[in-house]
């Protein structure tokens, strides 16, 4: 005759083995945790993941290792991530270029949407457009004047084909009716060092890279790309206050998966790092690099990218975007 005792434990057992994804949730993480970052080391998308993964990392108690995977507009590493383990411990950090590689990556081993799930955005920084103080110019309208009187003299740099600092850039170049010849450049730190030389002409960077250059004078901030002025920038006006319709841009950095991995275990991963950016000293660290909240589920991301996945691809048409 089968005791209480006996059965209560086989009754556990058998709900364990019907909730096969309950049981990983709550053993994750057992073992290290493997972030890839699709783009170069020292740039703002491989800044932000680090300063809440390495708070997240004391959380769970386990190593985050963050690896840089750069290469074709961030497709090398993303791609690394769509074909893992489904398991939570191979996830993506990477910034909303996500949204762009279909378009002009028609080839793609992936699929954008199909392929990755959002697990949660890390926040969202403005592109602010900086210019050396050598360039003579004093105002966004300034600079756009001086590049419609002399067509085809102006460049412009970027972090690479498809990035976010390229979207953004574009999308105020198509508002304002200018010529501008795109120089891509292997990532931001490179960007940023030939615009204070002054031989890239503008650069539409993120807010967090370009405040201490804006601050000592090396560099001089136009406009931001976002809706409202940035927080840490209030005398900056925006594109869209200065005249240019549609030309807005919101870069953000945001986690994914696999899209096979359990949805109990992607809840985990994004409720540790909504917990590791509300710990104080993530806070400071984000408020010095520039970044605005953007609270999401990750239902809530996985709409957003849809959305942005369509928007994207109309305006890599309209700009004619192509691939190095």
């Amino acid at each position: 005759m089968t005791t209480r005792p006996a059965l209560k434990a086989s009754l556990v057992f058998a709900w364990l083995a019907l909730s096969p994804s309950l049981a990983l949730a709550q053993a994750w993480p057992s073992k290290p945790i493997r972030v890839i970052v699709p783009f170069a080391a020292g740039s703002f998308t491989d800044v932000l993941p680090r300063v809440v993964l390495d708070q997240a990392a004391t959380q769970v108690k386990q190593p985050i290792v963050v690896e840089n995977r750069g290469g074709a507009g961030g497709t090398i590493g993303t791609g690394a991530v769509a074909k893992a383990e489904p398991d939570g411990y191979t996830l993506l950090a990477t910034s909303s270029a996500h949204t762009i590689t279909p378009a002009i990556y028609p080839n793609l081993p992936y699929d954008t949407a199909r392929d990755l799930s959002g697990v949660g955005s890390l926040g969202l920084s403005p592109l602010v457009m900086i210019i050396a103080p050598s360039k003579g110019f004093k105002t966004v309208q300034e600079f756009v004047a001086a590049a419609k009187a002399k067509p085809g003299s102006i460049n412009f740099a970027s972090a690479g084909v498809g990035s976010a600092t390229h979207l953004g850039a574009e999308r105020f170049i198509a508002s304002a009716g200018f010529e501008a010849t795109h120089i891509p450049y292997k990532g931001g730190p490179e960007a940023l060092t030939d615009v204070i030389a002054g031989r890239a002409d503008f650069y539409f960077c993120p807010l967090g890279t370009a405040l201490p250059q804006i601050r000592s004078g090396t560099v001089l901030a136009l406009a931001v790309s976002t809706p409202k002025r940035a927080t840490s920038l209030p005398d900056v006006p925006t594109t869209l206050e200065s005249g240019y319709v549609d030309s807005d841009y919101s870069f953000w950095v945001g986690v994914f998966a696999p899209s096979k991995t359990k949805r109990d275990v992607v809840g985990r991963v994004h409720d540790e790092l909504h917990r590791a950016m509300s710990a104080p000293n993530v806070q400071k660290r984000l408020g010095e690099l520039g970044v605005e909240p953007m609270p999401m589920t990750p239902e809530e991301f996985d709409a957003l990218v849809q959305k942005e996945i369509v928007t994207s691809a109309a305006l890599a048409k309209a700009a004619g975007l192509k691939p190095n």
